[in-house]
């Protein structure tokens, strides 16, 4: 079995291979990185981005998973699963009031419509309370990953403060994933994407994972 993941950030390879090692070592991964998509889904290129994402992922055989939020509904047009997809079917179920936390402007709009599906499909409904934190983007951007994690963490620690009914924490874009170790003392879920979204792609492929 090949599991293709697409990404619009060299970093998140790292993450993805420590993950494959736990989860399934067996299973060949292939990473494909497309940083210049990200930008234009931010911008006015998303027709011709559609387009292209639909060719470049219908000429992949076996199965896709897109780790990028913002480009996740494009990629999943096309068949492939869209990484937050199983992280929102867990917060759905969390509690009456979540925290939706992103870095990314572009990410919101995707985000809170895959979080009113997920809710949708438990039929369950929830409060979302969003969370916007674009300051610290520059620092994943220059590489300065425990930084941005950390400075994450602590707006997250002050808004759960400020709003002691939020029941859990979704952190939206697989970049801020190393912020939940930081966030153990909130003693509620906090949900980030990477290893569900792995495990999940993985078992459509009939694969058992741990």
């Amino acid at each position: 079995m090949i599991v293709h993941l697409v990404h619009t950030a060299e970093v998140h390879k790292a993450t993805f291979d420590r993950l494959h090692d736990e989860i399934a070592a067996g299973v060949t991964i292939e990473h494909h990185v497309k940083e210049a998509w990200l930008a234009r889904a931010r911008g006015d290129d998303t027709g011709r981005l559609q387009s292209e994402i639909a060719d470049y992922l219908g000429g992949l055989a076996g199965s896709v998973l897109c780790t990028c939020s913002t480009i996740g509904p494009m990629a999943e047009k096309t068949g492939a699963l869209r990484i937050d997809w199983p992280m929102m079917q867990a917060a759905a179920r969390a509690g009456d009031c979540v925290l939706l936390v992103y870095c990314l402007k572009s990410t919101a709009h995707p985000s809170r419509l895959l979080l009113q599906r997920a809710q949708e499909e438990a039929n369950l409904s929830q409060e979302i309370v969003e969370l916007y934190l674009p300051d610290h983007w520059t620092l994943f951007e220059q590489g300065r990953t425990d930084s941005f994690v950390g400075a994450v963490a602590k707006d997250i620690k002050a808004a759960v403060m400020r709003r002691p009914d939020v029941k859990a924490v979704i952190l939206a874009q697989a970049s801020m994933a190393g912020a939940a170790e930081k966030l153990c003392k909130l003693n509620i879920p906090v949900f980030s994407s990477p290893r569900l979204a792995l495990q999940a792609v993985m078992a459509l492929g009939g694969v058992k994972v741990s």
